[in-house]
């Protein structure tokens, strides 16, 4: 991470203890939930921190639903109308969603104010509240716009843990795998190899992300490794309504397929990862969807949309092997619609 972040594994008494700091003393705290976080999280943040519990709150839609424009210029009105200045601090109480949108909304309002994540899911833990990056989705295409803005901390609070659905489990599962996949290759197997990781394997794949940030915040080089699977698992969230995380599961098994057909990688990685894939799904009712040519043609256009392509021509991160990534590998349309008939049949 850059200077202006810092993350706080020590959870919410951590930030009752930064927050009194003098650094902090003139800040005007306004709140932004959603319907779930103010329910059952914010209780818990206002009962633990003391320079939150005078905060404002503002409440947006839940899920990817808050991502709009529209939202935004709600949120900013209620600012204005609130007389927020330059010294408000926006603290984002929520899942990814929650949290990019907040980093959007900070980084547009007075040319740029102070946000707290505080991530309430494990998605958002341990990927989503982590690197700097603000986005809400415009013109039909995920994360079309927004901005790199560093959160000035970002909590990393277990309890909050308690209260998620199996499904949102799952959803932050798919991203640890993700950073494992393309970081450190006994970690991948350590994650497919047990249905239980331990609050120590959360906070170490939350400090995998912020080292590779770190090394490159502006996504121009190593940190499109993290990108594994998203091009493919965009398009997905976006075609047929799967959750994000589940979504990237599933465009990881298309990356994968795509390495070993494109850059050497092993069979038996495609065919271990794709049986706990399977047996991950199953855990929470969901079937990989399956997928025909005409599906393909329509994801097609979305998958062009991807940050990652450049002179309209795909490019994906392929795993050479287990923890060695490979930025910047064009496939072709055709080489999409064999890994995506072959993945799902």
């Amino acid at each position: 991470m850059n200077n202006r972040s810092k993350i706080l594994y020590g959870g919410l008494r951590a930030l009752g203890r930064e927050l009194a700091k003098e650094e902090w003393q003139e800040a005007k705290y306004v709140i932004l939930v959603d319907e779930n976080t103010f329910q059952h999280c914010l209780p818990l943040l206002i009962g633990y921190v003391e320079a939150l519990q005078e905060a404002e709150f503002i409440e947006v839609p839940v899920g990817e639903e808050c991502k709009s424009l529209e939202v935004a210029a709600q949120v900013w009105q209620t600012l204005l109308e609130g007389e927020a200045d330059r010294s408000t601090v926006l603290v984002n109480l929520g899942g990814g969603s929650v949290c990019d949108l907040g980093g959007f909304v900070a980084a547009g309002y007075k040319r740029g104010i102070r946000h707290i994540h505080v991530p309430t899911t494990l998605l958002a833990m341990t990927d989503a509240a982590i690197g700097g990056k603000t986005a809400i989705d415009f013109g039909g295409v995920k994360n079309s716009i927004g901005h790199f803005y560093p959160a000035a901390i970002t909590v990393i609070e277990p309890a909050f843990l308690e209260t998620l659905p199996e499904v949102e489990h799952l959803n932050g599962l798919m991203e640890m795998v993700k950073t494992a996949a393309v970081t450190d290759p006994t970690l991948f197997e350590q994650l497919l190899s047990t249905d239980h990781y331990p609050l120590s394997t959360i906070k170490e794949v939350a400090r995998i992300k912020a080292r590779v940030v770190k090394s490159d915040p502006y996504d121009h080089s190593i940190r499109k490794i993290l990108n594994f699977g998203h091009t493919f698992g965009h398009a997905i969230e976006v075609y047929r309504g799967l959750p994000h995380g589940l979504a990237v599961g599933v465009g990881m098994k298309v990356a994968i397929y795509l390495s070993t057909k494109k850059i050497g990688l092993q069979e038996e990685v495609y065919t271990t990862y794709s049986h706990w894939l399977k047996e991950q799904l199953s855990t929470v009712n969901c079937q990989l969807p399956t997928v025909n040519l005409k599906d393909i043609e329509q994801m097609l256009p979305l998958m062009r949309q991807d940050k990652k392509n450049a002179d309209g021509t795909l490019r994906c991160v392929l795993l050479q092997e287990p923890g060695a990534a490979v930025i910047d590998v064009e496939v072709s349309d055709n080489e999409v619609r064999d890994a995506f008939l072959t993945v799902t049949k």
